[in-house]
């Protein structure tokens, strides 16, 4: 997190231009030290020891593995000071405890044990903690952890997809209430398998059931009789479900929803990956979904990459903008489609890449968006590595400070705007200014005197 009380020393500790003695410097206060946390690739040993020496145990946290070099590593480790030695371990074995997600290789640097012991180690939490973060184990590392005598180890191993359960070990899974659910979402049984699961009568089973993409004709027909919005949006999601049957489940859900229901709310806005199986049938039956009254069958069809040109152009105009934004995606996208796409509507910064990082975008057209009146469009104008100082003093000014915050990243920026940025009222811009590697050496000093370091 930023600084408030002083920005300008946690973004110059992850200034990547900032030379050694500055980060020493900054070292000496916690701002600078969160900062110097945030910085990207190894750090030199003197910047290491400044670290320990202000920081103690809450810096000695974030330094291990490739981070440091392995004198440090050894320095570290025959710390005299126990808040240091342990700091990294304790900290690796508390996240363990409290069941929340840490790497492999953490667990690996923090136990001093390789992944294949520690996934036979006493403790179960750690051994639950090896199956949740060795997402590439092998399926005999797998075997080992469907027979682990703890349930919590046991569901955890079967929580994601991959690498899923051998056929051997099916039968077994579905009498075992720490896995039923997990299993029950996307191990592809035979239908008498699906049938036990249907049968059991436990609603959350059921309700995995009807996510499963393997699911066979004959089960989808057992539940379309259950009354619950989850297992109907499920079931209208299967490709065994003509789409009249596939409406009717839609409208119910719908009405339950309009009447307050708030299962049939999560059931229809949960983050779900759709109908996926759609990717894989003919051509000629995935055109019959362009016009399906479902946004998700459209989106998932968008995701395909073989369609011809007159269904690019319908999912170009489509209604719903998450399937244009998919259609876009396509390896060969016309630039103007792209062009108009982001103008009206910006992009999507968590997907990656961008879609103005499409080979097709336009980017000489970039700093047009300078003009629109929609800040996320103006915002992507930033995207232009050589945007003129003009452009950039006119986004400096804007009402938006995720807009200044652009510009005071910015690799064009000049001395002068940087400066007026860096006594910017938000701190998170004053911190990006900071953070600006075109920041002179001079000026980083002037701050670091200014902060009494």
């Amino acid at each position: 997190m930023t600084s408030l009380e002083h920005p300008r020393l946690s973004g110059l500790g992850r200034n990547p231009a900032a030379p050694q003695d500055v980060l020493v410097r900054l070292a000496a206060h916690e701002a600078g030290r969160h900062g110097v946390a945030l910085r990207r690739g190894p750090l030199e040993d003197a910047v290491v020891e400044a670290l320990l020496t202000h920081g103690g145990g809450d810096s000695a946290v974030g330094l291990h593995g490739d981070r440091i070099s392995p004198a440090m590593r050894r320095r570290i480790a025959a710390h005299p000071d126990p808040e240091i030695r342990d700091a990294f371990p304790d900290f690796v074995r508390g996240m363990v405890e409290r069941e929340v997600p840490i790497g492999i290789d953490a667990l690996e640097e923090a136990y001093g044990r390789p992944r294949t012991e520690l996934v036979g180690a006493p403790s179960p939490s750690l051994r639950a903690a090896v199956a949740r973060a060795w997402y590439d184990r092998p399926l005999a590392v797998q075997a080992e952890l469907l027979a682990d005598p703890d349930p919590k180890v046991r569901a955890t191993a079967t929580e994601p997809e991959r690498p899923g359960v051998p056929p051997e070990w099916r039968d077994r899974c579905l009498t075992d209430p720490a896995v039923r659910v997990n299993v029950a979402r996307h191990v592809p049984f035979t239908a008498e398998q699906f049938g036990q699961l249907v049968r059991s009568g436990d609603l959350e089973v059921q309700r995995a059931v009807a996510e499963n993409p393997h699911l066979p004709a004959e089960t989808v027909a057992h539940l379309l009789h259950l009354d619950d919005p989850h297992v109907r949006v499920g079931v209208a999601r299967s490709r065994h479900v003509d789409g009249e049957t596939r409406d009717r489940l839609y409208a119910l859900v719908e009405a339950e929803r309009a009447a307050g229901d708030i299962e049939a709310e999560i059931a229809l806005t949960w983050n779900s990956p759709g109908p996926t199986w759609l990717r894989d049938v003919p051509l000629a039956e995935r055109l019959t979904y362009l016009d399906c009254q479902h946004t998700e069958f459209r989106r998932v069809l968008a995701s395909c990459r073989d369609l011809p040109e007159e269904a690019w152009r319908r999912l170009d105009d489509d209604p719903e903008l998450a399937v244009r934004r998919a259609a876009a995606r396509r390896p060969d996208t016309p630039p103007q489609v792209l062009e108009r796409l982001v103008r009206a509507h910006g992009d999507v910064f968590h997907i990656r890449p961008l879609h103005v990082d499409h080979p097709n975008f336009p980017r000489h057209l970039l700093r047009t968006f300078t003009d629109e009146p929609s800040p996320n469009a103006r915002y992507l104008a930033l995207q232009d590595p050589e945007l003129p100082v003009p452009d950039l003093q006119r986004l400096a000014t804007a009402a938006e400070p995720f807009v200044r915050r652009g510009v005071a990243r910015h690799p064009n920026i000049t001395a002068a705007l940087l400066e007026d940025l860096l006594s910017d009222p938000d701190p998170q811009v004053t911190e990006e200014a900071a953070a600006n590697a075109t920041l002179g050496p001079p000026r980083m000093y002037r701050i670091l005197a200014a902060a009494g370091l």
